[in-house]
């Protein structure tokens, strides 16, 4: 098969042989869905007033919390995380398209190829390595509402694969923005990855032009060509403190509790799954009196 992408990446985004994924439409970046808040394409930040290269820490603006990235790979923090907010120049900016605080805005980079897995349907690999830090796609598709987000959930099947993510990030002032996005019906590449307890991709919210995140997967190792690329689901990996055996398994009164095939010996089981959206789906459908 050609590429799954038609024309829209960097590079062609390749399907093994013998196989025709779902139909879906593809798109590289976000796009505005029911419900949602903001429209990503809007551009809402200012741009840094920097006119030599390299924007610097301490001068640049958009650097306020570090630099993101060193030798084009995530620079990760003193614990060894990537916890900080992560902002890239935008347009607005007066450095140009070299500066090195531009990276995911550049695309997908990495020759990319879906394939059948033996027990989790698709997955993603890559046909070439990919050394640690480096980003290697994003999960883009639809921006919905929380409304949209549950009306969604709720019409699935316990068959179906549920692409939609959660991204929930704490502010300073206490409070939380949420971000849904589903690639179902449309996406990216990203939405063929599998969840592992133990992943080799680590998803990092960077903003470019707005406050809506592009929600980028960076390689937390060197990853060899061929090797099936997983992320966290749940987004505790490298994220926030507690392990994921620590993680309690699916209340079948509350979540899905489908079954987890990732095979590392630290497997919870299950695979993550949205609390707050399945508690208010149990108590919408207590209040009538349906559960």
């Amino acid at each position: 098969m050609g590429d799954l992408s038609r024309g829209l990446e960097n590079v062609p985004v390749l399907c093994e042989d013998g196989t025709e994924p779902p139909e879906f439409q593809y798109t590289s970046e976000h796009v505005v869905g029911p419900g949602a808040e903001l429209d990503p394409t809007e551009v809402t930040f200012p741009g840094c007033s920097c006119r030599t290269l390299p924007c610097l820490e301490g001068t640049c603006q958009c650097l306020c919390y570090g630099n993101n990235y060193e030798s084009m790979c995530l620079r990760s923090n003193t614990s060894g995380t990537s916890s900080r907010p992560v902002f890239e120049c935008n347009i607005m900016c007066s450095c140009n398209e070299l500066c090195s605080n531009r990276l995911v805005q550049h695309g997908l980079q990495t020759h990319l190829q879906v394939f059948r897995t033996a027990k989790k349907g698709w997955g993603v690999r890559p046909l070439e390595p990919v050394p640690k830090g480096r980003f290697v796609c994003e999960y883009a598709g639809e921006v919905v509402g929380f409304h949209e987000a549950l009306r969604r959930i709720k019409l699935q099947q316990p068959w179906d694969s549920n692409y939609l993510i959660a991204v929930r990030e704490h502010l300073h002032s206490g409070k939380v923005m949420e971000t849904f996005i589903d690639p179902a019906s449309i996406g990216n590449v990203g939405r063929f990855l599998n969840h592992s307890c133990w992943p080799n991709l680590l998803m990092v919210p960077v903003r470019i032009d707005s406050m809506v995140p592009k929600l980028a997967l960076f390689a937390t190792r060197d990853i060899p060509a061929g090797e099936e690329l997983c992320y966290d689901y749940s987004g505790r990996f490298q994220n926030v403190s507690g392990s994921l055996s620590d993680q309690k398994k699916p209340d079948q009164d509350r979540g899905p509790g489908k079954p987890c095939h990732c095979g590392v010996e630290t497997c919870s089981g299950f695979l993550p799954y949205d609390a707050d959206l399945y508690c208010t789906m149990c108590e919408e459908a207590s209040s009538q009196n349906v559960v």
